[in-house]
């Protein structure tokens, strides 16, 4: 072997030795580095405290995409609440049932039903022979008016003059004061039954602003006086009224706070606002009338949890059935955090009317969730097989 082969030889093995020295230097940064993050949207996160239930990541906006529903959880066991079935209805200034004044023939119809409506906006017009009746009347009325002052005004020029005696200037004046009365009663007929400008018909106009909910009136049909029209209701001025057992209506005071459950999971807070003194001769049940923090769709069908003021005393916590789900075999609850959810283990006791009460593991003031909560079972689950 010569001079340059030898020297081939230590070059190619200096590479292979290079090479080899940068392997495993990449090896190392490599293995040291963390796995990059995924994103998703509830990502189990363990939490080291001291034994402390797994957490699930999850941010506001994939909570409510996954429509889960939340609740403050409050002290107070079964015996704490009255549940009862209700309906939501609206306030006695919250519905108005609109007819015509007069009877006669629907010429023109302005609203229809669900659409939008202000207090004292036309709805419809209906010609009327009463309306033309009326309004024939306030013009007589207005006439005899023009008349009795003119007559007034001669008197009184007239006893100036010392021509007419004192007697025929009172007697104008109490025409004058009789033909002004007249005018007011023609005036105030015409505007109860709210003539139109031209005498023609009637005006037909909501005394409240809402909705129109009910709408009867067919253009060209004849109606008769006092005949329903329309139904205008406004959605802010609505109250829940629920059928209470007569035991435990006398349970409940003005004031006592209480829970809507809507159809879709949500809950409203409400407070009783008064309770019937009696029966109802058809349910045999008591009416507890609620008043509502927020809109509500009248006719709604709902239920209601009510905390009599002298309801039990108990320091049980009572979520619905929905909130306690089964991860590992055992129940748990999960309770909101900042970053998301965590699963809390809890200890059940009764339950009654789709409500359970939790004897141990959560405490009065937490939010837990409630709907949909499978869904953070489900998340909790992939947790536990990818570890």
């Amino acid at each position: 072997m010569n001079f340059k082969d030898k020297r081939l030889l230590g070059g190619a093995a200096g590479a292979v030795l290079l090479a080899g020295v940068a392997g495993f230097t990449i090896a190392r940064v490599t293995g040291d580095a963390p796995p990059p993050a995924t994103e998703n949207a509830a990502a189990p996160a363990k939490e080291d405290h001291g034994g402390e239930a797994e957490g699930l990541t999850m941010s506001d906006e994939a909570i409510k995409s996954a429509g889960i529903q939340t609740e403050t959880i409050q002290a107070g066991g079964l015996g704490a609440e009255i549940v009862a079935q209700a309906t939501v209805k609206a306030s006695p200034n919250g519905e108005a049932i609109v007819t015509a004044r007069a009877g006669g023939a629907v010429t023109r119809v302005f609203k229809r039903l669900g659409d939008p409506v202000r207090a004292g906006e036309t709805l419809a017009i209906v010609e009327s022979r009463d309306a033309a009746g009326i309004a024939a009347e306030r013009t007589v009325a207005n006439s005899r008016v023009e008349l009795a002052r003119k007559n007034l005004a001669r008197e009184s020029y007239l006893v100036r003059q010392r021509v007419s005696a004192r007697v025929d200037l009172e007697r104008a004046e109490a025409d004058y004061a009789a033909a002004q009365a007249e005018a007011r009663r023609a005036q105030v007929s015409a505007g109860a039954a709210r003539i139109t400008s031209d005498g023609r018909g009637v005006i037909v106009s909501s005394p409240i602003s809402g909705r129109v909910t009910i709408s009867t009136v067919t253009l060209g049909a004849f109606v008769q006086p006092e005949t329903e029209l329309f139904r205008v209701a406004d959605p802010r001025l609505i109250q829940v009224e629920a059928a209470i057992n007569p035991t435990d209506a006398g349970r409940l005071s003005a004031g006592d706070a209480a829970i809507v459950e809507l159809p879709d999971g949500r809950t409203v807070n409400a407070k009783v606002r008064a309770v019937t003194p009696s029966v109802s001769g058809e349910t045999r049940a008591a009416t507890a009338v609620l008043d509502v923090d927020g809109t509500l769709q009248p006719g709604l069908a709902v239920r209601v949890r009510i905390r009599p003021s002298r309801g039990d005393i108990s320091t049980s916590i009572v979520v619905p059935e929905e909130a306690v789900q089964s991860v590992e075999g055992r129940d748990v609850v999960f309770v909101r955090t900042a970053t998301g959810f965590k699963a809390v283990p809890v200890t059940t006791g009764r339950r009654s009317s789709g409500r359970v009460e939790i004897l141990t593991g959560l405490t009065a003031g937490q939010t837990i969730a409630t709907r949909q909560a499978f869904v953070l079972k489900a998340e909790a689950g992939k947790g536990a097989e990818e570890h």
